[in-house]
C-alpha cells in the first residue's frame, strides 16, 4: 500500500510542475509583452490569476473555500499578509484579490526555470542578507502603491519548520504599510501544507480553506507602532490556525 502512495506523490508532484509550465509556454508572448513595462502590469496580473493560478489550483484538485469578514475594495491598495506553507500560497493569493498586487519575495526563487524568468521581472526581490536591498524595497514598493497597486508579503520570511504552527513574523510587511498608510489584510490558509507542503512524498487533492479577515487600519499609526501591530496581526492568524487545523 506505502508503495502506491509514493507512486501518487510522485506523480502528483509531477502533475503540479506541468500546470505551472503548461500556462506559461502557452501565453509566453503575452506575459514577456505585459511584464516589459510597469504600466502594462494589471495586464499581467490578469493573466498570471486567471490562466495560471486558477487552473493550477482547479488542475490539482485543491478547490479554494474562502470566507471573508471584509471585502477588498476594488482599486485600492492594501499589504497582504498571510502564513506561508505551501508553494500553493502563490496561487491562493492571487485567487483572493482581483486586486492587482504585486508579491516581495527573496531572490532565490530566481532560480526555479522558467518561473524564475518572469518572477524576477514583475515581483520585488529582496536580499535579505543585504541592508542596501531591503532599502531598496521600499522605493521599489512606494512606486508600484503610487501606480495604484497593492503588495504581497507573507511575513514570516520562510517557510516554518514542520512542528511550527506559525513563524515569527519580520517587521518589513508592517513598516511599509505604516509608512504608506495602507490598510493590512491578514490572511489564513489553512490547508495548503496538507495539500502541497514542502516535502517532496507529500499532498493530496481536497479543499483549501481560506479566511480574509478583519482589516487592520494604519492611517493614524506610525513607525513606532509597528511591533504592536505586527504582533496583532500575527495573533489573529495564530489563533485562527490553533483552533481550526
Amino acid at each position: 500500500m506505502i508503495v502506491f502512495k509514493y507512486i501518487f506523490w510522485l506523480l502528483y508532484r509531477i502533475w503540479f510542475y506541468i500546470l505551472v509550465a503548461i500556462p506559461i509556454f502557452l501565453f509566453f508572448p503575452f506575459l514577456v509583452l505585459f511584464s516589459i513595462k510597469e504600466k502594462w502590469y494589471p495586464q499581467f496580473f490578469w493573466l498570471a490569476r486567471n490562466l495560471w493560478a486558477k487552473p493550477i489550483l482547479f488542475g490539482m484538485g485543491c478547490f479554494p473555500r474562502v470566507k471573508r469578514e471584509q471585502k477588498i475594495i476594488k482599486g485600492k491598495s492594501y499589504m497582504l499578509v498571510a502564513n506561508h506553507t505551501s508553494m500553493l500560497d502563490i496561487m491562493l493569493m492571487l485567487y483572493l484579490s482581483k486586486n492587482p498586487f504585486v508579491f516581495v519575495g527573496k531572490k532565490e526563487l530566481v532560480k526555479i526555470p522558467v518561473f524564475g524568468f518572469f518572477y524576477k521581472r514583475v515581483c520585488i526581490l529582496v536580499d535579505r542578507e543585504s541592508t542596501k536591498s531591503r532599502t531598496g524595497v521600499y522605493r521599489r514598493a512606494q512606486r508600484r502603491l503610487q501606480q495604484g497597486l497593492s503588495i504581497c508579503i507573507f511575513p514570516e520570511g520562510g517557510v516554518p519548520e514542520e512542528h511550527i504552527i506559525l513563524d515569527k513574523f519580520k517587521d518589513g510587511a508592517f513598516k511599509m504599510a505604516i509608512a504608506h498608510k495602507i490598510p493590512i489584510v491578514p490572511m489564513t490558509f489553512y490547508d495548503n501544507k496538507k495539500r502541497f507542503s514542502f516535502t517532496f512524498f507529500s499532498g493530496s487533492f481536497g479543499v483549501c480553506r481560506a479566511k480574509i479577515h478583519t482589516f487592520f487600519e494604519t492611517s493614524s499609526l506610525q513607525e513606532v507602532d509597528k511591533i504592536s501591530l505586527r504582533e496583532k496581526v500575527r495573533s489573529v492568524i495564530y489563533n485562527e490556525l490553533s483552533a481550526k487545523i
